[in-house]
């Protein structure tokens, strides 16, 4: 009875969660939902709640003041806003008041694909040297957003347009697709492109394109921030699986040092590589960031290193806690649990499906190094807002 009344629960849950009636059927096509106390999640009550409890209340305060998200998601239910009002009233707790405040707030529910586990990779934010004019050595642009793209909202299409690009170009005769990532290297932006800044290789530019920000290292020793600001609305296709099917790379050992090395060693061949990849993002400089702060999200607010997720936001909104149960690489060939609450606050071209997350790890170079080593199963158990009425 006790199973029985689960399953039920999960049933009526998929049409309360937070999303659009015709999201909640793709979940219930794609997920099992099962309600779980807290006492099942292991490794709960020794987690620094009081760390997630601060990363939600940034979610908070972007949801309660009405702010724009940067990459549209899921819009959330009226139950997780009022969680949050309550969150902001009480914005000093510690590790127990923190954990007491989930626990009366939100209800877990373990999301299980259908197809199997979770899956968890893992992102962070570069840092290269760079320059805002051109010369010998910097001569790779990160371009600004172009007047003429417009980002089509999520679910939505334009007249004309295939039914899935998620942005167009705006010409005198209405809309057409985007060019894609070789049209748009090969010039077919014209003076629309315009850089902001240039890097020294290809393949770095690459890298800032699949992270979505960057830190750019100035020669006059200043350092500037630089965030996503749009896309060409084409399809992602990841590099890395490219070169691991073309038998050059094997999946176990690939690390992000070894993939940057091979773009950078074989510059002809990594060319073509990366055109595969019809996706191209555009940026702009965030003046706006402190030193201290992480780089801007999908949900418009700055991340938190250990703390923020990023997830489809096809399917969820952002500022839900989401408990994740699986392990964190520390070499090819050692792990250490994770079990952690985390914050929905971005999403990504690849992070596709009901329990599939990216989970940011910080900015700089080790940030990068554990990035890359992440690719595991994990148990994905979204905290859903209690009802408030």
């Amino acid at each position: 009875m006790r199973h029985a009344g689960r399953v039920l629960l999960a049933c009526s849950l998929v049409w309360t969660l937070n999303m659009s009636a015709e999201a909640a059927s793709a979940l219930k096509d794609q997920a099992r939902l099962e309600p779980l106390p807290f006492q099942d999640l292991a490794g709960w009550e020794t987690d620094d709640h009081a760390a997630a409890f601060r990363a939600f209340l940034r979610s908070c305060r972007a949801l309660d003041a009405g702010a724009a998200a940067l990459r549209p998601a899921q819009v959330p239910q009226g139950n997780l806003l009022t969680v949050c009002r309550e969150a902001l009233r009480t914005p000093g707790l510690g590790k127990t008041e923190a954990r007491r405040f989930f626990e009366t707030h939100f209800q877990p529910v373990a999301v299980t694909p259908h197809s199997g586990s979770g899956f968890l990779t893992g992102y962070y934010e570069p840092e290269f040297q760079g320059s805002r004019t051109p010369d010998s050595t910097y001569r790779v642009p990160l371009l600004d957003r172009p007047e003429d793209l417009v980002t089509i909202s999520q679910g939505a299409t334009l007249p004309g347009l295939e039914k899935g690009l998620q942005a167009a170009r705006r010409t005198r005769d209405g809309y057409e697709p985007y060019p894609d990532r070789a049209a748009i290297e090969e010039g077919a932006l014209g003076k629309l492109a315009k850089p902001i800044v240039y890097l020294r290789e290809p393949g770095e530019a690459f890298i800032i394109h699949v992270q979505g920000s960057a830190r750019i290292r100035l020669d006059d020793g200043s350092v500037m921030r630089v965030a996503y600001a749009g896309r060409n609305g084409r399809p992602y296709t990841s590099i890395g699986r490219l070169l691991v099917q073309q038998g050059e790379m094997d999946l176990e050992t690939m690390t992000l040092a070894k993939l940057m090395g091979w773009l950078k060693d074989h510059p002809e061949r990594a060319k073509t590589l990366m055109r595969q990849n019809q996706s191209y993002i555009f940026f702009r400089e965030a003046r706006e960031l402190a030193p201290e702060d992480g780089p801007i999200g999908g949900a418009g607010i700055p991340l938190v290193p250990g703390r923020s997720l990023a997830v489809d936001r096809s399917l969820w909104a952002y500022g839900l806690p989401v408990w994740l149960d699986g392990h964190l690489p520390l070499s090819l060939d050692r792990t250490e649990p994770l079990r952690r609450l985390m914050i929905a606050q971005d999403t990504g071209s690849a992070i596709i499906g009901p329990a599939r997350g990216d989970f940011f790890f910080g900015s700089g170079e080790e940030a990068g190094r554990r990035a890359g080593l992440l690719r595991h199963p994990v148990r994905f158990v979204v905290l859903q807002p209690k009802s408030h009425s």
